[in-house]
């Protein structure tokens, strides 16, 4: 068994406050706009171990906020929760890494108030989850690889659960391992620990990877998917998102941790967090499926810079204000690009929206309802299934549809496939978005009865898409399947 190391006494006092600040921040403004797309298509999916494009976790935990309320704020309630924890997490991991009361209060307000961190936690999403989760094995194994030989098995167990929010966890650890093996400590591999910890991440993982092994490895198949469809603006904009991700001014922060970690003295007792850093980066490079993947390693960069930062405040009272100015920025800058402050009605009229890469999602959504309403009572009886192209319009009909005597939607958009197909004998569909290029294929005619106009000017992925009647399909039997897509 491995001595322990000695760390620093935790500060509470100015870690907690950070954490209930920005929890405080996240409920006041967990009002303002819509729903995001992710959390309507979240709202839909029925129980299952899995699903094409994601594990069980973040739809459950979307399911049981259903219980309480079927509003937004009560979707987001568990990711204030998760995002506000994960502050505490982050200051835990600067506290192992060496960090005093300083060092720790830098992190916990640098990262509750910066850029990913609140945009993630304002809604609920798979990532928002990971950010807790992914910095608890962090933390687990780091307090492994420091002495504590027993939290391998924590480490574990926390690594096969997070794998069902989102396997990403396995290229994080696989990252860090291959760090350990790469600049050590090497000592490590010489106990059972790291081996059992192994077994039990498989043990408590193995329905997940039943799941996907029986079901023709669906994640595989959405990492494609997402790679061919958003790889090229991924790999354009990335060092862009890694400027922006806890904001810029953090960038020297971060940037600090990477090569302190990396110092002789340092290089095999951390380093292996810079490795697994490293290998996350050029995963979601070569991927291109989603370009915030390494949020969470750039996080514990950032947790490790503020050791060294801390020392270089020691004593000067300006550089102290400094930083304060420059966390001060940050989070202002931050607050304004990631939550709703503008108001509704104007945030159209601002560069908000283009520059916040998650606010448009979160706008129009029933306001394109109430319009797509009015078409569906417009037509002669029977009145024909409407098919959403996408999961966002079809959680959005879904949601709000009851309000204007809308059907059920359909979507052969991910998951939605395979919970609600088309009835056998449709002849005609009224088809909202983008898949009615598509559909003009598989039908004979295809008529355009109005474009999506959310009227609040926010060019978003609805707005001006076409709504269009498509009737007498060529291949009946083949429509449902011709009709499924994953991008």
């Amino acid at each position: 068994m491995g001595s322990e190391t000695t760390v620093e006494r935790f500060a509470r006092g100015p870690v907690w406050a950070a954490a209930a600040a920005q929890a405080v921040l996240l409920t006041v403004f967990s009002f303002g706009y819509d729903y995001h797309r992710d959390e309507l298509y979240y709202r839909m999916l029925g129980p299952a171990w899995g699903y094409v494009d994601q594990p069980p976790l973040t739809p459950a935990i979307s399911r049981a906020t259903l219980h309480l309320a079927d509003a937004e704020w009560a979707m987001r309630i568990p990711a204030t929760l998760a995002s506000a924890l994960s502050v505490v997490v982050l200051a835990m991991i600067t506290q192992r890494l060496g960090g005093g009361r300083t060092a720790q209060t830098l992190a916990a307000w640098g990262y509750a108030t910066a850029m990913m961190p609140l945009m993630l936690g304002h809604v609920l999403f798979t990532s928002t989850i990971d950010l807790l989760l992914i910095l608890l094995v962090v933390y687990a194994l780091l307090v492994a690889v420091q002495g504590r030989d027993r939290w391998w098995l924590v480490a574990g167990l926390l690594a096969g659960l997070t794998t069902y929010n989102r396997w990403l966890i396995v290229t994080v650890v696989a990252g860090l391992v291959f760090g350990l093996l790469l600049l050590g400590p090497r000592r490590v591999f010489r106990t059972p620990w790291p081996y059992l910890g192994g077994v039990v991440a498989v043990i408590v993982g193995l329905p997940n990877l039943i799941y996907q092994a029986t079901h023709g490895w669906p994640q595989l198949e959405m990492g494609a998917a997402l790679g061919a469809a958003n790889g090229a603006s991924v790999r354009s904009g990335f060092v862009v998102m890694m400027i922006v991700l806890l904001g810029p001014p953090l960038v020297a922060v971060w940037g600090t941790g990477v090569v302190w970690l990396l110092r002789s003295d340092r290089r095999h007792v951390d380093g292996w967090l810079v490795v697994g850093f490293a290998v996350l980066l050029v995963f979601t490079f070569v991927g291109g499926a989603q370009p915030h993947y390494p949020v969470h390693l750039l996080s514990v960069m950032y947790a490790a810079g503020c050791v060294p930062v801390a020392t270089w405040l020691s004593g000067n009272r300006f550089r102290q204000r400094l930083v304060i100015l420059v966390v001060a920025i940050n989070a202002v800058v931050s607050i304004v690009l990631a939550l709703p402050v503008i108001p509704l009605r104007t945030v159209g009229r601002t560069p908000v929206v283009d520059a916040g890469p998650m606010v448009a999602d979160q706008l129009g959504w029933s306001q394109y309802v109430e319009q797509i309403a009015r078409i569906y009572h417009d037509l002669p009886a029977p009145r024909p299934p409407i098919l959403a192209s996408n999961y966002g319009e079809a959680g959005a009909l879904a949601r709000y549809g009851p309000e204007f005597g809308l059907p059920a939607p359909y979507s052969a958009h991910v998951a939605l496939y395979n919970q609600r197909p088309l009835p056998e004998g449709t002849d005609a569909v009224l088809v909202v978005g983008g898949q009615v290029a598509r559909a003009t294929k598989l039908f004979r005619t295809c008529t355009t009865l109005a474009t999506l106009d959310n009227g609040l000017g926010v060019d978003n992925e609805e707005q001006g898409m076409p709504v269009a009647l498509c009737e007498h399909p060529h291949n009946p039997q083949h429509l449902w399947a011709a009709l499924r897509h994953l991008g």
